[in-house]
């Protein structure tokens, strides 16, 4: 792994020099979060350095909510819309959403991979960033997370005192560094020794807020989802839930989609998000639903992020990232549902 030092004044300049050529989305303050914008103008304004993570994951950039993915003008005739050719560059992800891609690198990558998918992928370039601070709904601890990248990325930023160490995650991310080397020269041993304990006490503070509100089943996710498949909780915690689906469009990993048509004759075949909470998502041919109940919409959703991830994937399905917990109307909170099944205290 190539490491480089860059100045704050350096690093803004060199998104300038980016900027000119893609299309730069970056995080902008709106009270304590942070949102995704798109830079129009080819020259970047000010980029904050964020304290965690953005309010939205970068998903979309990669699975589009809504796209286009066929058109049809006649029998045996249709169009495949590939989209276009610009370079989509991400400023300020976090570890929690790089995690995220591991498991929608499975779902439409392999040996059956998605054409959209793939491209959006090809042509993402993702500069990350440690987490300084958490919110109080972050747990990717307890998910076997950390809260600075170990992957996915092609550049990292650490901050240290008048810039940052820059970690290239990636052959794509390095050779963007020696092009533009001007901006980069190495880091001393100070800066490295710093940026190693401010990751170390980061990692102690998170797990700590997570000791102090009883959260210990971190790691035996898969086994408690084994034990506790008829527990009561599920009925219990399904009371609140009003099927809205937003737990499954705000999460990094979430991956599931419908296909449907637009039109009379001739028509276009749309690819939608889908969500696992709703009535009809199981539903098969002749009207029959292996998941008519709520609770075991509720109980799917966990079972699939905690028990098919590791099992299947090789990788929890949940991120930590604790987007679902802010965006549930019902106030379901997983670390709460999953402090019930526990059992813990």
């Amino acid at each position: 792994m190539q490491t480089y030092f860059i100045t704050e004044t350096g690093f803004l300049e060199f998104m300038d020099e980016l900027a000119r050529s893609s299309r730069v989305y970056f995080p902008r303050p709106l009270g304590e979060d942070y949102h995704l914008t798109v830079c129009e103008s080819g020259k970047m304004p000010e980029i904050p350095f964020i304290r965690y993570r953005m309010a939205q994951s970068f998903k979309f950039l990669l699975f589009e909510p809504r796209l286009k993915v066929c058109d049809y003008f006649g029998e045996g005739e249709k169009e495949i819309m590939a989209g276009g050719g610009t370079r989509n560059i991400v400023v300020g992800a976090k570890a929690c959403d790089l995690n995220g891609l591991a498991v929608l690198d499975f779902a439409f990558g392999g040996d059956v991979s998605d054409p959209f998918y793939m491209k959006n992928r090809q042509e993402l370039l993702i500069i990350s960033s440690d987490c300084t601070e958490y919110k109080d709904v972050c747990f990717c601890t307890l998910v076997g997370g950390k809260p600075h990248p170990e992957r996915g990325y092609d550049l990292n930023l650490s901050p240290v005192k008048g810039g940052y160490v820059v970690h290239a995650g990636s052959a794509r991310g390095g050779q963007i560094a020696n092009r533009f080397k001007n901006y980069f020269s190495a880091p001393t041993r100070d800066q490295l020794a710093k940026l190693a304990s401010d990751r170390k006490k980061m990692v102690s503070a998170l797990e700590q807020h997570q000791r102090e509100h009883g959260y210990l089943w971190g790691g035996a996710t898969k086994e408690l989802m084994e034990r506790v498949y008829e527990s009561h909780v599920w009925g219990e915690e399904a009371e609140r839930c009003v099927e809205c689906g937003a737990c499954n469009f705000v999460c990094p990993t979430c991956h599931c989609f419908l296909l449907s048509e637009q039109g009379r004759e001739k028509f276009s075949r749309l690819r939608n998000w889908d969500a696992c909470q709703y009535k009809g998502f199981a539903r098969v041919g002749g009207g029959s639903n292996p998941r008519p109940e709520l609770y075991q919409r509720l109980r799917n959703r966990y079972e699939k992020k905690l028990h098919f991830g590791p099992t299947v994937m090789g990788v929890s399905g949940c991120t930590g990232c604790g987007r679902c917990v802010e965006a549930c109307i019902g106030k379901i909170d997983m670390r709460e549902v999953l402090k019930k099944l526990s059992g813990c205290k």
